[in-house]
């Protein structure tokens, strides 16, 4: 997750590569085949495959059951891996598509010829917000989740916002980095949540939030970086970085902002390639994500919940109660993207 330099700084799969770098970088991490065991390719975000991501772990766990060969390809966000497949079409050696979260689902099912999941009785084995509600997708399997947060350093400030609305119009000049929508996995969730709080009012309280906002990067790793450097007081991230700091460094000064509104939930998913050449090793693959082997990796090496039943999770994951989740339907999300990034592009632009 985070490692010193800065310029390492990885967490949840948002990381500032380029597509190209992404890809040889990641391909180092699988040796080439040796061999004549089948493999099954996996498109994902960076940080996911990383040495300290949870993809090693699986990759060695998998192997273990499906005598083949597991094989992450990353790149440098999720958006990116959907625009990457979409290029690459049926062509793709991708099997499995890995990192997408729900507000994708609708554009990536519109855009890719994915195959159903056979995993009919999921549900009861599931631990997901209640925003989400039962697991009702027949392609995608949800693999881990969290909430998009305003990490700040609780020692140097003691008096905070309790709510999206009184951060947007408190008088203190908070100095806040968060990322480009159009690149950034919380950027886009930042975008969303304004959507899900002010819904057509969105527009004008980016206007009155822009004064606050000190940078917008391309991608979460230069926002955090700032953060740790103390440019900014605030930093967009997620609800679980502050449980890095302190179930991995020892640091427990950091939280996040607690927002009466609710905060905008991810679930992060996964599915199979309708053009995969090993349907059945794909959907073991599928099956394998939801294991309490593979869950139990998450919370220390994703930094995200876990998204079934009965994972523990390491003493200080948790700061603060886990705060009342917000999500908008899938479909209105493909439907409505477009304009409203056009609607966020002239609210900074304005500014």
């Amino acid at each position: 997750m985070l490692l010193i330099p800065h310029t390492k700084l990885l967490i949840h799969g948002i990381i500032t590569v380029t597509a190209a770098l992404g890809i040889s970088t990641l391909a180092a991490i699988t040796p080439a085949l040796a061999n004549d065991k089948p493999e099954v390719i996996v498109y994902t975000y960076d940080s996911f495959a990383t040495e300290w991501g949870p993809g090693p772990q699986i990759k060695t766990a998998f192997e273990a059951e499906c005598d083949c060969t597991l094989t992450f390809v990353g790149l440098d966000t999720s958006l990116a891996v959907l625009t990457r497949i979409r290029l690459e079409g049926e062509s793709t050696p991708a099997d499995i598509i890995l990192g997408l979260d729900t507000s994708q689902i609708a554009v990536a099912k519109d855009h890719l010829n994915l195959a159903p999941h056979k995993m009919d009785q999921i549900n009861p084995m599931l631990d997901l917000p209640d925003s989400i509600g039962p697991w009702q997708d027949d392609v995608f399997i949800p693999f881990d989740w969290g909430y998009f947060a305003f990490v700040y350093d609780a020692s140097k400030h003691d008096q905070v916002p309790a709510s999206m609305t009184e951060l947007i119009q408190s008088d203190h000049p908070w100095r806040i980095a968060i990322q480009d929508p159009r690149s950034s996995t919380p950027g886009f969730g930042l975008m969303l949540w304004m959507k899900a709080i002010y819904g057509d009012a969105a527009g004008q309280k980016w206007q009155q939030f822009m004064p606050k906002i000190t940078t917008i990067t391309k991608g979460w790793s230069e926002a955090y970086g700032l953060f740790l450097d103390d440019e900014v007081d605030m930093v967009l991230s997620y609800t679980t970085s502050p449980s890095y700091h302190r179930v991995a460094e020892q640091q427990p000064q950091y939280d996040y902002l607690v927002f009466a509104e609710g905060h905008y939930t991810q679930i992060e998913v996964a599915a199979m390639l309708a053009s995969t050449d090993e349907p059945e090793l794909s959907e073991q693959f599928l099956a394998f994500l939801l294991t309490t082997e593979a869950q139990s990796l998450i919370p220390t090496t994703n930094w995200m919940y876990p998204a079934v039943k009965d994972i523990s999770l390491p003493e200080g994951f948790e700061l603060t109660d886990k705060p009342a989740g917000l999500l908008l339907d899938d479909a209105m999300v493909a439907s409505q993207q477009k304009r409203w990034l056009e609607e966020w592009i002239v609210a900074v632009s304005q500014y």
